[in-house]
């Protein structure tokens, strides 16, 4: 016979849930960084800038190798062979290159420009990729399984304090905010190559425009230059850490039902007819997210650089 518990009143689930299961603290944790006042590694600060190492830090160099020595490795030994034939992964570069230069450069650049632009949006688009892709992968949970099974590291130690905190680099507005910025800069670039750094910003207003209109188009003409990558930093990171909040408030379910009727089946019945099935869709479509959101960030980068190209 199944026994079954009745709910608890409210005031004694708010008491059980001080010292149980906190679902909010525990998402918070699992998309945010790791806690400044304890990072991984501590550093000194360099102009009033902390550089310790934090989650998302640990998360950006990780990216970051693997991106440089992946690609690195994959074009050299393709140069190398005596026949150049692609292996699997080289084809998969290939594609996502020619994909970039092709359907994405090309278009919004001009044919001129391609060879130019095509290197820095396809690193962008290449970084965003793996970068929205690590999140998804549970490696950080896999080892604090094994930490808390047979490793047992000490709470102090630099294996146990990085194992707190989100593993979404992009998830980090200063991350994408790094992103944008280096848009920004290109675009600038990408005008003042084109037509010379005065008549760049010359192009801000359209040319036969009264000059009674001026002091109004200018500021916004401005506005615009600066609202592009904060669109750039809001929309990736906003949709990377939104994604994984509705995932985990869905798991989290299962143990907020199982805290409050005080019973395991509880918290499995939630988790087989809600969480499970529902949580699989969501992390479907976060897997079309992350393709879709390296793809619309690279995609802007392109139409911002060749708006600067072809002022007209």
């Amino acid at each position: 016979m199944l026994n079954f518990q009745p709910p608890v009143e409210p005031s004694r689930a708010a008491e059980a849930a001080k010292g149980g299961f906190n679902a909010g603290e525990t998402i918070i944790e699992h998309v945010s960084n790791s806690s400044v006042t304890d990072p991984i590694i501590h550093l000194p600060k360099v102009f009033g800038i902390d550089m310790s190492v934090t989650k998302h830090v640990l998360m950006l160099w990780i990216v970051s190798v693997i991106l440089f020595v992946g690609v690195t490795w994959l074009v050299r030994r393709f140069v190398r062979q005596e026949r150049p034939i692609p292996g699997r992964a080289m084809t998969l570069l290939e594609i996502a290159i020619e994909f970039v230069r092709d359907s994405i450069v090309e278009p919004n650049v001009g044919q001129k420009w391609s060879r130019a632009w095509t290197p820095l949006v396809l690193t962008l688009f290449l970084f965003i990729l793996l970068g929205n892709l690590m999140g998804v992968i549970p490696i950080f949970d896999v080892l604090e399984l094994a930490n808390s099974a047979f490793i047992h590291a000490g709470p102090d130690s630099i294996f146990a304090r990085s194992l707190h905190g989100g593993v979404t680099v992009t998830a980090n507005y200063n991350v994408t905010a790094a992103l944008a910025t280096i848009t920004f800069v290109a675009i600038i670039v990408a005008g003042t190559r084109a037509h010379g750094f005065i008549q760049h910003w010359k192009n801000l207003v359209p040319s036969g425009t009264s000059p009674f209109i001026y002091p109004i188009l200018i500021p916004i003409e401005i506005l615009g230059m600066f609202s592009r990558p904060f669109a750039l930093t809001m929309r990736l990171a906003g949709n990377m850490v939104g994604g994984h909040i509705a995932i985990l408030a869905l798991l989290s379910l299962v143990f907020i039902f199982t805290q409050l009727f005080q019973h395991a089946l509880a918290g499995i019945g939630i988790g087989m007819v809600m969480s499970l099935p529902v949580g699989v869709a969501l992390t479907a479509l976060e897997l079309i997210v992350i393709l879709v959101q390296a793809y619309v960030f690279a995609l802007l980068t392109a139409v911002f650089i060749g708006m600067a190209i072809h002022a007209h």
